[in-house]
Parts: C-alpha cells; structure tokens; sequence
C-alpha cells in the first residue's frame, strides 16, 4: 500500500490542503479557517495519512498542529526547515514558507536548471533558483485584487471594479480602464520579468502558479510551464528530503 502524506497551505486568501498517495498528488481541498480543525480531522479520519507538512504566512490556531502532531507525523515549515536546495537569502527570517515550497518544487522538477517560479495570489512572488541550486530570492508585487483594491482607496473618484468583464488593452470607459491597467499591467510586470531574468541568465525555466495562473496563462507572450499545484509538490519534496 502506497504511503499517504498530507500537505497543507495556510496562505493570506485561502487555507488549502492536498493528498498524496505515493509521489502521486490525489485530491485537493479548500477551507476557511473556521473550519480548519473539522475539514482536517475528516480527511485524516478518512485517508489515515502517516506524515503531514504545514506551510502557513498567517497566524493560525495551535491547536491544528496539536492535532496534526498526535495524529501524524508533523513538520512545521519554517525557516529553520532542512531544504532540499541552498537557502542564499538574504533575510531567511523573514522569508514566507510558501516561498520556501515553491523553491522545492523547483529544485525537484529542473535540478541543475536556472529557473524562476512565479506566483500570483494576493501578492505575486518571483522566486529564483539558480542551477547551483541556491535559492537568491527574487521580487514581491501586488496582485489582482490588491490593485484593484489600492486605486479605489487611495483616489476620492475611482470605483471598486471586479475583475471579471471587458478586458482588452483599449479600455473604453473608466472601468475598462482600471481593469486594462491591472490585468494587462501584471501580464506585461509578468513577461516583462522573465525577459530581464533571461537577458541576465539566458534561457530560463518559468513556472506560473497561484491561484490566479490560469486567468494569465494564456495572456503571456512568453512560454511559460503552468501548474496551479506547484507549492503542493513543493511541500511533498520538502517532505520527501527530511524522510518523512
């Protein structure tokens, strides 16, 4: 019988938690955090994972750990975590875990390879791993909503738009133009960056991930490997290189 393994993502929009069975990633699951401790308790009651892996950038109750820690066998991602790639940031400390995850993923998936993982949810995270395998960091922006959300607060006329409408370069009223301006403005951040890690580097390895990658897949002129899963499999390695 394949080993089951249990990995989970306290991230700033969402709490999310997937099952392995073997390498294989099986099913995934999102959750809020009031029902953190049920949803959990009724995915191992159900599956019996033998080790688990938690990453989280949010503060979150103790006593999800506990229960992990009696029930599993736990590790806490953090910034002392044993990694499978050389950790050459500057301020580890401060580093978030999910960002640590995306590294593994990398380190698994291209060893040997320079390659940047990029990651758009509530912020946008370029994470690169040279093919040393070190890991020497990267650059924060904000993302969708944290765009959308900053010109309404910080101007007296601009409205709260949703994302989801017309969406072309030529916005043809002021809503069309703030939706331009965010959408087309993180595509062209997006492409424009992997053009200036690649006239640095040369020819690079580009993942998209987060939750908003599929919106922006398409609308990349770069080649670019996408995969919504990514820090999943980047927890299971880390799980994977400390034996659990």
């Amino acid at each position: 019988m394949l080993p089951v393994s249990l990995c989970i993502d306290f991230g700033n929009t969402n709490l999310k938690a997937a099952l392995f069975f073997g390498d294989r990633m099986a099913e995934k699951f999102t959750f809020k955090e009031s029902d953190a401790i049920d949803t959990l308790q009724r995915i191992v009651t159900l599956h019996s994972p033998q080790k688990s892996i938690l990453s989280s950038v949010v503060n979150h109750s103790k006593d999800i750990e506990s229960y992990l820690k009696k029930e599993t066998k736990l590790l806490v991602l953090d910034n002392q975590s044993k990694l499978p790639y050389l950790n050459a940031y500057g301020s580890p400390e401060t580093l978030g875990h999910d960002r640590l995850a995306l590294v593994a993923g990398l380190s698994k998936r291209f060893p040997g390879e320079d390659s940047l993982v990029i990651s758009i949810g509530t912020c946008i995270t370029y994470n690169f791993l040279a093919k040393n395998n070190a890991f020497r960091g990267g650059a924060i922006s904000p993302g969708v909503e944290m765009r959308l959300k900053s010109m309404h607060e910080h101007t007296d006329k601009l409205p709260l738009i949703d994302r989801e409408g017309h969406f072309s370069i030529l916005g043809y009223d002021t809503e069309t133009s703030i939706r331009s301006g965010a959408l087309n403005g993180i595509a062209s951040e997006i492409d424009g960056m992997i053009d200036r890690y690649e006239a640095q580097y040369g020819r690079i390895n580009a993942v998209l991930t987060g939750g908003d990658a599929p919106f922006f897949e398409s609308r990349l002129k770069n080649k670019i490997f996408a995969d919504t899963n990514f820090l999943f499999k980047g927890l299971y390695a880390i799980l994977e290189y400390n034996n659990f």
